[in-house]
């Protein structure tokens, strides 16, 4: 069988250099609040599916995402679930929201429930691995899931989480670059919820290294489908 350069090449470009670019899709919405039945299904299946990878994280015993420390660690010291931590945090954070004078969209109130429930139905149904080689197999499968469905949310344009709404939010008041803002605010949630008891390990920096490559690759994935000719949304 021959192997198409070309094809190669695109492939690993798309999965080892991140596309900084959010496709318009045909799924799409033109508002915050432009809901249609396959948005709003495509919209909740990619928080769910966000959430499910987190908890493969989670699960792998490696090391988790900033966020999600800070809400095990909360977890830890209530004795509350995992979900229900990250929904306060998530609940929270969108408080935050007012004096940053944001604006939420559905996708907003709807990541900060599903984001929790998906989590949570990882947690419980998703056994912890046996030995290294699984529990590395799962933290990289949780990156991968994670990436299909935070890249399938986003492309619905309905809008941000409430962790990345605070970003923009204070990118917009700080002119500092994205990249400072966003490490200052995941080193301060990272070492906040590492001092609660949250885990912390080689999985935080794996996940920090893989999760764009994996938002990259869906995102010139869910691009294929772009708008049809005729502007009519399904």
């Amino acid at each position: 069988m021959k192997i198409d350069g070309q094809k190669l090449q695109k492939f690993i470009v798309n999965v080892f250099i991140p596309n900084h670019h959010v496709p318009k899709t045909r799924w799409t919405a033109e508002s915050l609040w432009d809901l249609s039945f396959i948005r709003v299904v495509f919209l909740t299946i990619g928080i769910v599916l966000l959430g499910v990878g987190s908890s493969f994280t989670v699960q792998s015993g490696l090391g988790n995402a900033p966020w999600t420390v800070l809400a095990q660690g909360i977890s830890i010291q209530t004795g509350l679930t995992l979900g229900f931590s990250f929904f306060l945090v998530s609940l929270a954070v969108l408080l935050l929201w007012i004096p940053l004078s944001l604006k939420p969209g559905y996708g907003t109130i709807a990541n900060t429930v599903f984001f929790a429930f998906g989590l949570q139905i990882g947690i419980e149904y998703i056994p912890k691995p046996g030995n290294q080689i699984v529990a590395y197999l799962l933290l990289v499968a949780g990156v991968w899931i994670s990436g299909a469905g935070g890249a399938l949310y986003i492309t619905c344009g309905l809008g941000t989480g409430p962790r990345d709404g605070i970003m923009l939010g204070f990118l917009g008041k700080s002119k500092l670059p994205i990249t400072i803002v966003r490490a200052l605010i995941e080193i301060c949630v990272l070492t906040l919820g590492f001092f609660l008891g949250g885990q912390v390990g080689v999985g935080t920096i794996i996940i920090a290294i893989l999760i764009g490559r994996a938002f990259s690759f869906w995102f010139s994935f869910y691009g294929k489908f772009p708008p049809k000719n005729s502007g009519v949304a399904i």
